[in-house]
Protein backbone atom coordinates (compact mmCIF):
# COMPACT_ATOMS: atom_id res chain seq x y z
CA UNK A 1 0.00 0.00 0.00
CA UNK A 2 0.85 3.48 -0.32
CA UNK A 3 2.32 5.28 2.25
CA UNK A 4 5.95 6.45 2.55
CA UNK A 5 7.16 9.53 4.28
CA UNK A 6 7.36 12.43 2.53
CA UNK A 7 5.90 11.75 -0.53
CA UNK A 8 2.65 13.30 -0.20
CA UNK A 9 2.68 16.54 -2.06
CA UNK A 10 6.52 16.56 -3.41
CA UNK A 11 7.17 17.45 -7.03
CA UNK A 12 9.13 14.42 -8.51
CA UNK A 13 10.46 14.18 -12.29
CA UNK A 14 10.79 11.16 -14.26
CA UNK A 15 11.86 10.40 -17.59
CA UNK A 16 10.98 8.22 -20.29
CA UNK A 17 7.40 7.82 -18.47
CA UNK A 18 5.05 6.90 -21.32
CA UNK A 19 5.78 3.18 -21.22
CA UNK A 20 7.03 0.61 -19.29
CA UNK A 21 9.09 1.31 -16.08
CA UNK A 22 8.59 4.25 -16.52
CA UNK A 23 4.89 3.90 -16.62
CA UNK A 24 4.49 1.65 -13.97
CA UNK A 25 7.09 4.00 -11.33
CA UNK A 26 4.89 7.40 -12.42
CA UNK A 27 1.71 6.53 -11.64
CA UNK A 28 3.22 4.80 -7.97
CA UNK A 29 4.38 8.43 -7.25
CA UNK A 30 1.12 9.50 -8.43
CA UNK A 31 -0.64 6.94 -5.78
CA UNK A 32 1.87 8.27 -3.15
CA UNK A 33 0.26 11.99 -3.85
CA UNK A 34 3.00 13.16 -5.35
CA UNK A 35 2.95 15.70 -7.78
CA UNK A 36 4.52 14.16 -11.49
CA UNK A 37 6.21 15.29 -14.19
CA UNK A 38 7.03 13.06 -17.32
CA UNK A 39 9.91 14.17 -19.67
CA UNK A 40 9.44 12.10 -22.97
CA UNK A 41 9.86 12.13 -26.83
CA UNK A 42 6.49 9.97 -27.28
CA UNK A 43 4.32 12.73 -25.66
CA UNK A 44 1.31 11.09 -26.24
CA UNK A 45 2.30 8.43 -24.14
CA UNK A 46 3.22 10.90 -22.04
CA UNK A 47 0.06 11.99 -21.81
CA UNK A 48 -1.99 8.93 -21.15
CA UNK A 49 1.04 8.32 -18.23
CA UNK A 50 -0.69 11.56 -16.98
CA UNK A 51 -3.94 11.08 -17.46
CA UNK A 52 -3.55 7.51 -15.28
CA UNK A 53 -2.28 9.39 -13.04
CA UNK A 54 -5.10 12.16 -12.89
CA UNK A 55 -7.17 9.21 -12.33
CA UNK A 56 -5.97 8.36 -9.23
CA UNK A 57 -6.19 12.08 -8.24
CA UNK A 58 -3.05 13.27 -8.57
CA UNK A 59 -1.48 16.48 -10.05
CA UNK A 60 0.55 15.26 -13.71
CA UNK A 61 2.52 17.69 -16.25
CA UNK A 62 3.90 15.74 -19.45
CA UNK A 63 6.64 17.64 -21.85
CA UNK A 64 7.91 16.37 -25.28
CA UNK A 65 11.77 16.47 -24.40
CA UNK A 66 14.67 14.96 -25.93
CA UNK A 67 16.94 14.01 -22.65
CA UNK A 68 19.73 14.14 -25.25
CA UNK A 69 19.32 18.11 -25.58
CA UNK A 70 20.42 19.81 -22.62
CA UNK A 71 18.76 23.16 -23.66
CA UNK A 72 15.66 21.34 -23.99
CA UNK A 73 15.98 19.43 -20.89
CA UNK A 74 16.66 23.23 -19.09
CA UNK A 75 13.46 24.29 -20.64
CA UNK A 76 11.36 21.55 -19.46
CA UNK A 77 12.96 21.29 -16.07
CA UNK A 78 12.28 24.91 -15.55
CA UNK A 79 8.62 24.76 -16.66
CA UNK A 80 7.79 21.67 -14.21
CA UNK A 81 9.73 23.54 -11.61
CA UNK A 82 7.96 26.86 -11.88
CA UNK A 83 4.56 25.27 -12.32
CA UNK A 84 5.43 23.06 -9.18
CA UNK A 85 7.16 24.88 -6.95
CA UNK A 86 10.19 23.58 -7.36
CA UNK A 87 11.52 19.47 -7.86
CA UNK A 88 12.17 17.29 -4.60
CA UNK A 89 12.82 14.15 -6.84
CA UNK A 90 13.61 12.84 -10.03
CA UNK A 91 14.14 9.49 -11.34
CA UNK A 92 16.45 8.81 -14.22
CA UNK A 93 14.67 5.92 -16.44
CA UNK A 94 14.61 6.97 -19.63
CA UNK A 95 17.06 4.15 -21.72
CA UNK A 96 16.99 2.78 -25.46
CA UNK A 97 19.22 -0.24 -27.06
CA UNK A 98 19.69 -2.47 -30.41
CA UNK A 99 20.83 -5.85 -29.62
CA UNK A 100 23.70 -6.83 -31.72
CA UNK A 101 27.57 -7.79 -30.50
CA UNK A 102 29.84 -5.40 -30.42
CA UNK A 103 31.68 -6.25 -33.85
CA UNK A 104 28.04 -5.71 -35.76
CA UNK A 105 28.00 -1.88 -34.80
CA UNK A 106 29.71 1.00 -35.66
CA UNK A 107 30.31 4.63 -33.82
CA UNK A 108 26.88 5.98 -35.60
CA UNK A 109 24.87 3.74 -33.23
CA UNK A 110 27.68 3.68 -29.90
CA UNK A 111 27.00 7.34 -30.24
CA UNK A 112 23.21 7.37 -30.19
CA UNK A 113 23.13 4.68 -27.41
CA UNK A 114 25.60 7.11 -25.38
CA UNK A 115 24.23 9.86 -26.01
CA UNK A 116 19.93 8.71 -24.73
CA UNK A 117 21.52 6.36 -21.81
CA UNK A 118 25.11 8.42 -20.37
CA UNK A 119 24.39 11.86 -21.84
CA UNK A 120 20.60 11.86 -21.28
CA UNK A 121 20.76 11.19 -17.54
CA UNK A 122 23.69 13.67 -17.10
CA UNK A 123 21.75 16.26 -18.60
CA UNK A 124 18.93 16.00 -16.73
CA UNK A 125 20.94 15.75 -13.32
CA UNK A 126 22.52 18.45 -13.91
CA UNK A 127 19.09 20.63 -14.63
CA UNK A 128 17.82 18.93 -11.25
CA UNK A 129 20.63 18.79 -9.24
CA UNK A 130 21.57 22.75 -9.26
CA UNK A 131 17.83 23.32 -7.81
CA UNK A 132 18.13 20.40 -5.65
CA UNK A 133 21.11 21.99 -3.77
CA UNK A 134 20.01 25.73 -3.87
CA UNK A 135 17.00 24.27 -1.73
CA UNK A 136 19.12 22.37 0.43
CA UNK A 137 17.25 18.83 -0.35
CA UNK A 138 16.82 16.20 -2.89
CA UNK A 139 16.24 12.56 -3.82
CA UNK A 140 17.69 11.30 -7.15
CA UNK A 141 17.09 7.33 -8.36
CA UNK A 142 18.48 6.19 -11.63
CA UNK A 143 17.29 2.84 -14.07
CA UNK A 144 20.72 1.46 -14.83
CA UNK A 145 20.86 -2.67 -15.64
CA UNK A 146 22.32 -5.19 -13.88
CA UNK A 147 24.02 -5.17 -17.61
CA UNK A 148 26.02 -2.33 -16.05
CA UNK A 149 27.15 -4.42 -13.04
CA UNK A 150 27.90 -7.85 -14.71
CA UNK A 151 27.74 -7.34 -18.39
CA UNK A 152 25.29 -8.61 -21.45
CA UNK A 153 26.21 -10.11 -24.60
CA UNK A 154 24.47 -7.97 -27.43
CA UNK A 155 24.46 -5.03 -24.99
CA UNK A 156 28.67 -3.97 -24.52
CA UNK A 157 27.85 0.36 -25.21
CA UNK A 158 24.20 0.11 -23.39
CA UNK A 159 26.19 -1.93 -20.86
CA UNK A 160 29.10 1.09 -20.40
CA UNK A 161 26.61 3.44 -20.36
CA UNK A 162 24.57 1.82 -17.12
CA UNK A 163 27.94 0.83 -15.59
CA UNK A 164 28.76 5.00 -15.82
CA UNK A 165 25.52 6.06 -14.24
CA UNK A 166 26.32 3.92 -11.66
CA UNK A 167 30.07 5.62 -11.19
CA UNK A 168 28.41 8.72 -11.84
CA UNK A 169 25.83 8.81 -8.96
CA UNK A 170 28.01 7.10 -6.48
CA UNK A 171 30.26 10.22 -6.71
CA UNK A 172 27.69 13.04 -6.86
CA UNK A 173 26.69 11.03 -4.06
CA UNK A 174 29.40 11.69 -2.10
CA UNK A 175 30.02 15.10 -3.36
CA UNK A 176 26.02 16.38 -2.29
CA UNK A 177 25.70 14.36 0.40
CA UNK A 178 25.85 17.07 2.99
CA UNK A 179 23.51 19.28 0.74
CA UNK A 180 20.88 17.11 1.71
CA UNK A 181 21.11 14.98 -1.51
CA UNK A 182 21.16 11.62 -1.62
CA UNK A 183 21.86 9.43 -5.23
CA UNK A 184 20.65 5.80 -5.47
CA UNK A 185 20.68 3.15 -8.29
CA UNK A 186 18.31 0.32 -9.37
CA UNK A 187 19.30 -2.19 -11.53
CA UNK A 188 16.46 -4.34 -13.11
CA UNK A 189 17.21 -7.47 -14.52
CA UNK A 190 15.95 -8.79 -18.04
CA UNK A 191 12.20 -7.00 -18.11
CA UNK A 192 9.30 -7.81 -20.06
CA UNK A 193 8.90 -3.90 -21.50
CA UNK A 194 8.53 -3.40 -25.36
CA UNK A 195 12.28 -2.86 -25.31
CA UNK A 196 13.19 -6.53 -24.23
CA UNK A 197 9.95 -7.61 -26.76
CA UNK A 198 12.15 -5.86 -29.22
CA UNK A 199 15.36 -7.74 -28.42
CA UNK A 200 13.05 -10.83 -28.22
CA UNK A 201 10.81 -10.77 -31.61
CA UNK A 202 10.65 -14.55 -31.00
CA UNK A 203 10.49 -15.46 -27.43
CA UNK A 204 13.01 -17.60 -27.30
CA UNK A 205 15.94 -15.72 -24.77
CA UNK A 206 12.96 -15.01 -22.35
CA UNK A 207 12.57 -18.73 -22.19
CA UNK A 208 16.07 -19.07 -21.48
CA UNK A 209 16.21 -16.43 -18.85
CA UNK A 210 12.98 -17.72 -17.14
CA UNK A 211 14.91 -21.17 -16.90
CA UNK A 212 17.86 -19.16 -15.37
CA UNK A 213 16.39 -16.89 -13.13
CA UNK A 214 15.77 -18.73 -9.56
CA UNK A 215 12.36 -16.63 -9.53
CA UNK A 216 11.78 -18.49 -13.12
CA UNK A 217 10.16 -15.38 -14.84
CA UNK A 218 11.16 -12.08 -15.93
CA UNK A 219 10.48 -8.88 -14.45
CA UNK A 220 7.53 -7.27 -14.69
CA UNK A 221 7.24 -2.96 -14.71
CA UNK A 222 5.35 -3.31 -11.33
CA UNK A 223 8.13 -5.44 -9.85
CA UNK A 224 9.98 -1.35 -9.83
CA UNK A 225 7.93 0.95 -8.40
CA UNK A 226 8.17 0.04 -4.85
CA UNK A 227 11.98 0.46 -4.51
CA UNK A 228 11.88 3.44 -6.15
CA UNK A 229 9.29 5.23 -4.16
CA UNK A 230 11.18 3.95 -0.84
CA UNK A 231 14.27 5.94 -2.05
CA UNK A 232 12.74 8.72 -3.09
CA UNK A 233 10.77 8.81 0.35
CA UNK A 234 12.28 10.46 3.38
CA UNK A 235 12.03 6.57 4.91
CA UNK A 236 15.18 6.52 3.13
CA UNK A 237 17.01 9.78 3.95
CA UNK A 238 19.96 7.87 5.12
CA UNK A 239 20.77 5.46 2.05
CA UNK A 240 22.72 6.90 -0.77
CA UNK A 241 25.20 5.69 -2.98
CA UNK A 242 23.85 2.35 -3.28
CA UNK A 243 22.53 0.09 -6.62
CA UNK A 244 20.20 -2.26 -5.73
CA UNK A 245 19.37 -5.27 -8.02
CA UNK A 246 15.92 -6.20 -9.00
CA UNK A 247 16.43 -9.39 -10.64
CA UNK A 248 14.71 -12.08 -9.23
CA UNK A 249 18.25 -13.78 -7.90
CA UNK A 250 19.54 -13.81 -11.18
CA UNK A 251 22.08 -11.70 -10.25
CA UNK A 252 23.70 -12.07 -6.82
CA UNK A 253 26.21 -10.14 -4.74
CA UNK A 254 26.74 -9.30 -1.30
Amino acid sequence: MPGFRGLDGSSILVTGAASGIGRAIAVRLGEEGAVVGILDLDLAGAEATAEQIRGVGAVALSFEVDISDAAAVESAVAAFAERAGGIQGLVNNAGWDVAKPFLETDAELWRKVVEINLMGPLNVSHAVLGRMAAAGRGRVVSIASDAGRVGSSGESVYAACKGGIVAFSKSVARELARQGITLNVVSPGPTDTPLFRNFDPGGGLAKALERAIPMRRLGQPADYPGIVAFLLSDDAGYITGQVLSVSGGLSMHG
